[in-house]
């Protein structure tokens, strides 16, 4: 999880060094979310036929390869080799993003939420590792956030030793004899289509804010680099923090308002980065648009297994992870052109019809389903 945070951090900084064209200072952001969309299926496929555990294993060594190229690329200082590499992170960060279903497949439903809270949680450490090493390395070498890249190889150093003690859960008996259904038949239900809205609008909300913020900030702004990672740190943290609660939210708030909650929240976090550019405004807004997709993310997640059966749970999450981060690129690709061509204010105003959109899917769906 700290590669997603690091490359956010650092990849508007570095591609706005990089790039001869400014507005395209966050497209090694925005690539990373490409690799993603792009390697989902494969890696999926990949885990279908060879087990999560090998395919696991693999992609460690797969990102320390990548993490080499990304420092060619800072040496020689070339921009298209450096997004190179971030698009090929994409594909780590698939790889990473199959932890939760793997943690989910381990246990009974009624423990399905908290299976992929403790996953989430993950993300409270790597909101702090990954920023810490960003800063901590940056000027180690004479080319800058070379020694930051290092460290993130000798963490995949480690998470390839923690891997090696990984065994796949049994799979569980009782869901293997129903007939598999076509895809567009699981796709046709309420709650599929509840279930992958939700974190499509959570991702491609908090990715097109995200990714604009150390621009906006750092860049344009004028604020210091120590303050623009506090920032994301704190939105890092508000990411997943609540998944310490989530079985409790889910028990007492029930999944339905816990997606309504995290549209309202959002539609608050827009508001409050919307009314001034202060450091507490920032501050306040990005914290808020964490623990939005916190409640999107997390209840759309625990929400999708109700929409497949064992037998189909490969290529409905593929189908899900791929909708997700598909959407979630578009958003990252276009932040950087927004936030330069246009303004931070109209960056934020953007998003505000497709949380509009995600309210109306959320109560249409509450009336079918009541």
């Amino acid at each position: 999880m700290s590669l997603g945070v690091f490359i956010v951090f650092v990849g508007g900084i570095v591609g706005n060094t990089l790039a001869t064209t400014k507005s395209l200072a966050t497209l090694p952001v925005a690539m990373i979310v490409v690799g993603t969309a792009t390697s989902i299926v494969p890696v999926v496929r990949l885990m279908s036929i060879f087990g999560r555990r090998k395919v696991f294993l693999g992609v460690c060594l797969f990102t320390i390869t990548l993490i080499g190229l990304s420092i060619c690329a800072l040496i020689v200082k070339s921009f298209a080799l450096f997004c190179v590499s971030s698009f090929g992170f994409g594909a780590t960060t698939a790889t990473m993003n199959q932890f939760r279903f793997a943690a989910i497949e381990s246990v009974d439903k009624a423990q399905i939420s908290t299976a992929a809270a403790i996953v989430l949680l993950g993300g409270l450490v790597s909101a702090y590792l990954g920023t810490e090493i960003a800063t901590l390395g940056k000027d180690w070498f004479d080319v800058e956030f070379t020694g930051s890249f290092l460290l993130l190889a000798l963490m995949f150093v480690i998470a390839f030793c923690l891997l090696l003690l990984f065994n796949p859960a049994k799979k569980f008996n009782a869901e293997k004899d129903r007939s598999k259904r076509k895809l567009i038949e699981i796709m046709k239900q309420n709650v599929f289509i509840v279930a992958v809205s939700s974190a499509i609008t959570g991702y491609a909300v908090m990715s097109f804010i995200m990714t604009a913020t150390p621009v906006s900030m750092h860049v344009m702004d004028g604020f210091s680099l120590e303050q623009t990672k506090h920032v994301i740190q704190s939105h890092v943290v508000a990411m997943f923090l609540p998944s310490l609660f989530t079985a409790f939210i889910v028990k007492y708030l029930g999944i339905s308002r816990m997606l309504l909650a995290g549209v309202i929240i959002l539609f608050s976090a827009v508001f409050i980065a919307f009314v001034d550019r202060s450091l507490g405004n920032y501050w306040v807004g990005l914290i808020l648009l964490g623990l939005g997709w916190n409640f999107l993310f997390i209840g759309g997640t625990i929400l999708l297994p109700r929409a497949y059966n064992e037998n189909e749970k490969f290529k409905v999450q593929s189908l899900n992870d791929f909708l997700i981060f598909g959407f979630q690129a578009m958003a990252a690709l276009s932040a950087g052109w927004f936030v330069f061509n246009y303004s931070w204010e109209i960056t934020l105003l953007s998003v505000v019809p497709l949380l509009m959109l995600q309210l109306f899917l959320i109560l249409w769906w509450l009336k079918r389903d009541s």
